[in-house]
């Protein structure tokens, strides 16, 4: 059975007769006429709107200029081009003898119409498309000329919800924190300068993954990891029960200033990685095995029997190696007292590490970031778009959960 057209109202039936009669008049063939007209008539009903706002900020009509009641009036038009979903439109903006006129249907220096097309530029940019590929994809999306200030001008929109982002509230407690630093060149005082973005993300008591916040900073350092961790704590943070790090010199300290009680797992990737850059060819994969007897030992004195062994048999060519571990070991050891489970989840920093690939993979297209806001923005952006997919908490999250609860008892009571 055939639908009827639904019941219209008179002012809709009005619209649609006119409409019709434009339509025989001019044909629309495709989707090229359909944008021209839908510009028109665009067009038409905003200057109408902006000449309507006109009569109500003078107080009388165009031609009722006899009940005029103010020394100001109409001084013709100014021309302005608005970018729409639709392309570009002309567009007729009446002014004032005395400037005083604030349209707001089509404000002083809006140049774009839609919320939709300023969301489809920031959605391109948050992905990594260059300015010049957001031009050109405008162009042939819409026929629309976009220039990189305009594009500039719609993504700095974003650095106040950055701002109140970094400063939101946060959970109490944290099971693990995983701390790390990425590297991105940026342009400062007409040098090219290498800036490090600290990241800090964390796992909640219910296994949810969140970034607690990202700040751009000179080279990594202590010291800034410090007042970042104050500002997790002003943020409403009371305990964190295990951190991840990297080995940067003074990073468990500046958390124990802060953060007393929590427990610190230095990333034994990175440990490896640090120890064994210079091991040579030849040797790696024997050496990779023996080592591996030691992070991999089923109990910490297990693996400290292993690292003598690794010791006795590599030390004479590689001497450093077991040494830094010795060094580190405080830290490093920290997940031999946990199950198998926990382990998994803290003996390395590679969730925050998958996490700043993906990001390199956004930003791989600027080699050099004009300011800190740009680079800051970006990151943002893509942040928001990866983190979209962490809706659930890890599978074997019921497991963690059990044993935290056993070994940070009264801290989580």
């Amino acid at each position: 059975m055939a639908k009827r057209r639904r019941d219209e109202s008179p002012e809709r039936q009005a619209l649609r007769e006119m409409v019709n009669g434009y339509l025989k008049e001019n044909p629309v063939k495709n989707g090229t006429d359909v944008n021209a007209l839908m510009r028109e008539m665009m067009s038409v009903i905003l200057e109408g709107s902006l000449d309507g706002e006109m009569d109500e900020e003078l107080g009388y009509s165009k031609y009722d200029f006899r009940n005029k009641e103010t020394d100001n009036s109409r001084n013709g038009y100014n021309s302005k081009t608005l970018h729409t979903s639709y392309g570009d439109m002309e567009l007729d903006v009446p002014r004032d003898r005395n400037g005083e006129f604030e349209p707001k249907i089509v404000k002083k220096y809006q140049n774009t119409l839609t919320q939709d097309m300023e969301e489809k530029i920031i959605s391109m940019y948050a992905k990594g498309m260059t300015t010049g590929d957001i031009e050109s994809h405008m162009q042939e999306l819409y026929g629309v000329d976009i220039s990189d200030s305009t594009i500039s001008r719609i993504t700095d929109k974003i650095l106040p919800i950055v701002k109140e982002w970094q400063e939101r509230p946060l959970e109490e407690i944290y099971a693990v924190v995983f701390m790390d630093a990425i590297h991105f060149h940026v342009r400062s005082e007409g040098r090219i300068v290498k800036k490090a973005v600290y990241i800090a993300i964390g796992i909640d008591m219910s296994g949810h993954k969140d970034v607690l916040g990202m700040y751009v900073g000179e080279n990594e350092s202590a010291k800034f990891w410090l007042s970042i961790m104050n500002g997790l704590k002003n943020r409403g943070v009371r305990d964190i029960l295990i951190a991840c790090v990297d080995g940067l010199t003074g990073f468990p300290q500046a958390i124990d200033a802060v953060f007393p009680r929590t427990e610190i797992q230095q990333c034994i990737i990175h440990q490896i990685r640090n120890t064994t850059k210079f091991v040579s060819y030849k040797d790696i994969k024997t050496l990779m095995i023996d080592l591996k007897r030691v992070y991999a030992a089923p109990t910490e004195d297990i693996a400290l029997n292993e690292l003598d062994s690794f010791d006795q048999k590599w030390g004479g060519k590689y001497p450093k190696i077991a040494k830094s571990w010795r060094d580190s070991w405080v830290n490093l050891s920290t997940y031999f007292k946990y199950p198998e489970a926990v382990r998994r989840l803290i003996y390395t920093t590679n969730a925050i590490e998958g996490f700043n690939r993906q990001l390199r993979k956004v930003t791989k297209s600027k080699t050099v970031f004009p300011t800190d806001d740009s680079l800051l923005k970006m990151l943002y952006l893509a942040t928001m778009d990866i983190t979209k997919k962490w809706t659930g908490h890890r599978q074997d999250w019921g497991q963690i959960h059990s044993q935290l609860e056993i070994f940070f008892e009264e801290r989580l009571s």
